[in-house]
């Protein structure tokens, strides 16, 4: 569910390329969420429409600390107020498209539309607390990302899950077995998790995390990693 079309992302990473290597693999559900960025999802919600596959708006977020956080929402109105906030929250640089690639704003069709100027890969000035407030306040989902990583993974910089903040999942990377994560990181004993393929690549997409739902919306997404009713969570075993 974790999908990742950057601005800085490799060319193959275009909306209709996206949305058929999702149908060929049998993948129903994805969020694309960009670093602190989501001017590219309505181009993928575009190219699915009439397809089997829902795209979800979202956002990998850094924050204060350098952590990132998934937030997912329901909607483009959401994800659009969210953006006014990460916008306010993000430093006035300029990105170096020389040192750090371009970041490309595309079309349903992959066709460039614009550039990003400013600088989307570095932190935001709120902190891990404020944008899980925030993004429930809008009603939305956020959850860690890659806890299990030492690049901005919230174990490694924090050393702990903060217990003022009800996170009430957690990512783990495609390198590490869900069945063996809470044994090898304590920290994520007790949470429920979702395993991310941070998609920069068509062949990074990995389709394990199954949702029994009676729809495709963020309470639902919530009541199913609570398990809450006949709704329920589990990854699938993969290759990796």
């Amino acid at each position: 569910m974790h999908t990742v079309l950057s601005p800085c992302a490799e060319l193959e990473m275009l909306p209709p390329l996206i949305v058929a290597e999702c149908l060929d693999r049998g993948i129903g559900l994805i969020a694309i969420t960009d670093h602190n960025s989501s001017a590219n999802i309505a181009a993928v919600q575009e190219a699915a429409r009439n397809t089997s596959l829902t795209v979800l708006p979202g956002m990998e977020i850094q924050t204060r600390e350098e952590v990132h956080v998934l937030c997912l929402f329901d909607t483009l109105e959401q994800i659009r107020t969210w953006q006014q906030i990460v916008d306010r929250a993000l430093p006035n640089l300029i990105n170096r498209s020389d040192y750090f690639g371009d970041q490309l704003i595309v079309d349903a069709n992959g066709d460039f539309l614009n550039r990003e100027d400013r600088l989307l890969i570095v932190s935001t000035a709120l902190t891990i607390e404020q944008v899980w407030e925030k993004v429930n306040a809008l009603g939305g989902l956020a959850i860690p990302a890659h806890v299990d990583r030492t690049a901005n993974g919230l174990i490694s910089i924090l050393g702990m899950v903060p217990e003022t903040i009800p996170f009430i999942a957690l990512e783990i990377s495609r390198h590490i077995k869900p069945a063996l994560a809470p044994q090898l990181i304590p920290a994520l004993q007790g949470y429920p998790l979702v395993q991310g393929g941070d998609v920069h690549r068509l062949d990074d997409l990995l389709g394990v995390n199954q949702f029994t739902l009676e729809s495709i919306r963020i309470d639902e997404l919530k009541k199913a990693i609570r398990g809450e009713g006949k709704r329920k969570l589990r990854i699938l075993s993969s290759t990796l």
